[in-house]
């Protein structure tokens, strides 16, 4: 059987190679269908996101290609739809599972996929908090790792928080003593939430 949305790709096709030849512009429109049917090889951004998971979790890839992975699914989840997506795709355990990774770089990225995947998002940010992030990104904050490493995490935190007041008080409750702010905070003032991102961006 002949299918249609190729037919329409041809019909296409014709129309445009003739207009170099004086002809009138194509006629013929191309409908998503048809353009499905031209690309239909390629793969869903979902499908992305979990290949290029499956890359960053492997030990035995090389840094250069799972730095390449992360940079590729960091690209993805900037589309809020996809990061809404990371739940149903199993994707947010393996993902913070990498702060904790032995290579800096690796741990970099995870922070840095954590703040653009929170951002301005009440439903990652109280996936977040569920699945006990928020603790671990105050560590890197906090602690010794490289300077870079604590840069982003700092930065998935002052994402976390704002607006959603049960991430920030895990925060605050998780923080040294010397970052401790005098009294509450509100997460819906962002000059409240700043007294303690601030305190932790000054100790860099």
């Amino acid at each position: 059987m002949t299918d249609p949305n190729l037919n329409t790709l041809l019909k296409w096709g014709v129309e445009n190679s003739n207009v170099s030849q004086g002809a009138e512009p194509p006629k013929t429109t191309l409908t998503p269908d048809a353009l499905a049917a031209l690309f239909g090889n390629q793969k869903s951004d979902a499908q992305m996101m979990k290949d290029n998971m499956e890359v960053i979790k492997r030990d035995e890839c090389d840094i250069e290609d799972r730095i390449v992975a992360f940079d590729n699914f960091e690209q993805l989840i900037e589309n809020l739809d996809n990061a809404n997506n990371l739940e149903a795709l199993n994707l947010w355990i393996p993902l913070i599972e990498q702060l904790d990774n032995k290579e800096a770089e690796l741990r970099r990225f995870a922070a840095w996929c954590i703040g653009t995947a929170v951002q301005n998002n009440i439903k990652t940010q109280e996936k977040l908090l569920v699945l006990g992030a928020i603790p671990t990104l105050v560590r890197i904050a906090t602690g010794n790792d490289e300077m870079k490493v604590k840069k982003k995490a700092i930065t998935a935190l002052s994402s976390s928080v704002r607006n959603f007041q049960p991430a920030l008080d895990e925060a605050v409750s998780h923080v040294p003593a010397d970052f401790k702010p005098s009294g509450p905070l509100d997460a819906s003032d962002m000059e409240s939430v700043d007294i303690l991102i601030n305190k932790l961006r000054e100790s860099l």
